[in-house]
């Protein structure tokens, strides 16, 4: 926690806004996008989705699984309280819908779709969107896939997989996904493990979000590998989520963002 709040602290010093930047692509994305105050109707889903969850005091068998699909941890937890801890929050949910709206992907990947909270988010942000999202827990998975078919996300495909595992034995050089929602295991060696086993999907519009980039030192330490890729050219920092862009008329900078 004292880490989190000293990075915290660091990001704020060093945080700007669009009156800081210079790129006109950055600036549209956030004015456009990040800043847009205007209620969307889709924000009423998200809440109920929500609701629907933190109402539901169910339980279930959570498992959670280590390198190579071992399973590392498996506890009872209800559903509710999955929904308060492990789901994305609202402000999230809602800048996620806008992105998902903005850029309008055609093929969408969510590593990790604990209750489909963020899923909902990418689903409705474009309707006309293929969101294929990955769930290593069978049950939690189970609970996600009723809530999206409940609340009408008709175009995600839920699979059930160790997420290494899906990203290895998947011919994923044959699909472009246009963003990458990267949700699934905070550690330095998952993280840039799925960065480069997904690095042949990429185009030139490629949206990349990682969540909890400053969760812990080894992930700030993943982050600035991943922001010194040769590849990548654009990275915003929101503090708890990175965006990558990949933009080859664009040249290489950095921006933090306070959202």
């Amino acid at each position: 926690m004292l880490f989190q709040i000293q990075s915290y602290l660091k990001f704020l010093w060093h945080s700007k806004n669009e009156h800081a930047v210079h790129s006109p692509f950055v600036f549209s994305l956030l004015t456009k996008c990040f800043y847009d105050r205007k209620a969307k109707p889709e924000y009423a889903i998200l809440k109920k989705y929500r609701k629907s969850l933190l109402e539901n005091k169910n339980f279930i068998e959570v498992t959670d699984f280590g390198a190579g699909s071992k399973v590392f941890k498996s506890n009872r937890r209800q559903i509710s309280k999955i929904a308060q801890t492990a789901g994305i929050s609202p402000k999230r949910a809602e800048l996620l819908f806008r992105v998902s709206n903005y850029f309008k992907p055609k093929n969408v990947l969510e590593i990790g779709t604990s209750l489909g909270l963020a899923t909902s988010a990418l689903a409705l942000g474009n309707p006309k969107a293929k969101v294929i999202t990955i769930e290593g827990c069978p049950n939690t998975a189970n609970v996600a896939q009723n809530q999206l078919a409940k609340f009408d996300c008709n175009n995600v495909e839920s699979i059930i997989s160790e997420f290494e595992s899906f990203l290895i034995s998947e011919n994923i050089q044959a699909t472009n996904y246009d963003l990458i929602y990267f949700d699934g295991n905070h550690s330095k060696k998952a993280t840039l493990a799925y960065f480069d086993l997904l690095m042949p999907t990429i185009d030139n519009d490629s949206v990349w979000i990682f969540d909890d980039i400053h969760w812990s030192e080894d992930m700030e330490e993943a982050w600035e590998i991943i922001k010194n890729h040769p590849k990548v050219k654009v990275t915003i920092d929101t503090f708890q989520w990175g965006f990558v862009f990949f933009r080859r008329e664009q040249e290489k900078e950095h921006f933090i963002i306070r959202v």
